[in-house]
């Protein structure tokens, strides 16, 4: 929960050459604070023919960002904000929208 972005939330780019962009996060890594997001930092990759790739050649993916690069966009309200976390009544944890006040998940 440290991260305050999981998987299949929306964010907006905050820096680099992809700023202001908005797209969906694919995958997390905690470890090394890092996020993919869907459709940014595409980068190119050449690869040698393989039985799971048997064309092989230059291929399109997505590469990682930092996560302080990357910013939550509240589903509820729109704009981009940080989370709160709050305990509900059944002492589950909820993470909270700053802005609105509306819980995300």
């Amino acid at each position: 929960m440290g991260l305050g972005i999981r998987k299949d939330d929306t964010v907006q780019v905050l820096a680099g050459k992809e700023r202001g962009k908005k797209g969906r996060v694919l995958v997390v890594h905690p470890d090394k604070d890092k996020v993919i997001v869907e459709k940014i930092n595409i980068i190119k990759r050449h690869t040698k023919p393989s039985r799971s790739n048997e064309q092989g050649g230059i291929i399109e993916k997505e590469g990682p960002l930092h996560i302080s690069n990357v910013m939550l966009v509240c589903p509820k309200c729109g704009a981009r904000s940080r989370t709160a976390i709050q305990e509900a009544a059944g002492g589950k944890k909820h993470r909270v929208c700053k802005k609105c006040k509306e819980v995300i998940d």
